[in-house]
């Protein structure tokens, strides 16, 4: 699946010719204006993410996607007319992104985000099928997928989609502002943002029922955070600039991005304008809250010295964290994030901060913020008892409500394979 991955009032770019910039229509010819915002919608719907190799010419495809089921390859999607989408109409563009169809009509695997792309309007589509058009062409053939049987076989998706796609253009919400109405087209959309944020089954499938309420994303060992709970990341009590500043930066004063979140926010949502991003922050801050799945305590109690790694925990802490983070938890704005009663610490899945304890990591790099403060690995200065009495003491200290974790579960992503 793609990593993909959180997460702008008027004027914006609106649906057709109303949803371009009317400064860029003045600024630029017709034809070049087209180009330009489809360059735009193309940043921000990720699609180098998936279909450029690091280091490649930009949208030669062949980028590995690893999945439960096998490995994916992204297509080459520049214009060149044989490998690439150069002989395509425009027409056919938009039924590939409208039904998950190819023009020779076989039926495409849902690592291409149809079920999110299906949404979006033909005007913003012929946009983005202009931009591709003028990307230079690039002569290699896409390689074939490896997937495993029975998964290497198409006629399957025709009841995977029965189940999980539902085609269809988003259709503005009655008695919603035009801001909101943005961000949702957004959020739902380009920016598939439920491929992460909603838990995935056994088929590789969602529901719209758990839209938005949080999930491991396969493969790829980190938890995309519930967006309607307010145990994790839950928006309803944010204040919208910080909902903003973490889209566009990356940081700010409730959380910071790493992992797949922050490869989103440096290809995608760094570039995007301040009123989309604003929508988008209105939009998730709207979404229903609930008090989701609580940790539980007995779950780690029953199988670690709670007491003990607590007190190993706090010791640790002192150490190697408190210089940073503080003796409180309480952090140093905006460069290190505070870990008392930080929703995100105290999540059912201790996956992330597990994961930021023992490989580290820096948020983007991005225009709002160019020289992100990031966080050493501790993977070879802790062994595996010390990093779960560590991150125990934090998911349990200064009010935090996180279940305690066990040597068994850090060894288990110490030895993962990981991008």
């Amino acid at each position: 699946m793609s990593s993909r991955a959180i997460v702008h009032i008027l004027p914006v770019l609106l649906a057709a010719a109303a949803w371009a910039p009317a400064a860029a229509q003045k600024a630029v010819p017709a034809a070049q204006s087209i180009v330009e915002r489809g360059r735009y919608l193309a940043q921000a719907g990720d699609c180098i993410a998936c279909h450029t190799v690091p280091g490649a010419q930009i949208f030669s495809g062949s980028r590995a996607l690893p999945t439960p089921f096998g490995t994916l390859y992204a297509p080459n999607i520049t214009s060149d007319r044989a490998t690439g989408i150069g002989s395509w109409s425009s027409q056919d563009f938009y039924d590939m992104l409208h039904t998950g169809r190819s023009p020779k009509g076989y039926l495409l695997y849902p690592a291409m985000p149809f079920g999110s792309y299906t949404k979006v309007t033909r005007a913003d589509s012929d946009a983005i099928f202009a931009y591709l058009r003028s990307v230079p062409p690039v002569r290699l053939p896409s390689r074939e997928h490896e997937l495993r049987f029975p998964y290497n076989n198409r006629a399957l998706l025709i009841g995977w989609r029965t189940l999980f796609f539902e085609e269809g253009e988003y259709k503005p919400e009655k008695g919603k502002s035009a801001e909101w109405n943005r961000g949702a087209y957004l959020v739902q959309g380009l920016g598939h943002c439920t491929m992460c944020h909603t838990p995935i089954n056994a088929l590789g499938g969602s529901s719209q029922e758990k839209a938005f309420q949080g999930g491991l994303i396969p493969l790829q060992n980190w938890y995309a955070p519930s967006l309607t709970s307010n145990r994790e990341a839950g928006l309803g009590d944010w204040d919208l600039q910080d909902i903003v500043d973490l889209l566009q930066k990356g940081v700010s004063n409730r959380g910071t991005v790493y992992g797949p979140m922050a490869e989103v926010v440096y290809n995608s949502l760094q570039h995007m304008t301040d009123a989309d991003v604003r929508a988008m922050a209105v939009y998730l801050k709207s979404l229903p809250a609930d008090a989701g799945p609580a940790s539980d305590p007995a779950e780690g109690a029953a199988r670690a010295d709670v007491n003990q790694a607590f007190s190993d925990g706090r010791r640790i802490f002192a150490q190697r964290c408190a210089s940073c983070h503080g003796a409180e938890g309480r952090g140093k704005l905006p460069h290190y994030p505070p870990l008392a009663r930080n929703q995100s610490i105290g999540m059912r899945s201790a996956v992330n901060p597990i994961r930021m304890v023992l490989n580290g990591g820096y948020p983007p790099g991005t225009a709002r913020n160019p020289m992100p403060y990031g966080m050493p690995p501790f993977a070879q200065e802790l062994n595996d008892n010390e990093i779960a009495a560590v991150v125990t003491f934090i998911r349990t200290a200064w009010g935090n409500r996180g279940a305690p974790v066990t040597a068994r579960e850090v060894n288990q992503l110490r030895s993962a394979t990981v991008e």
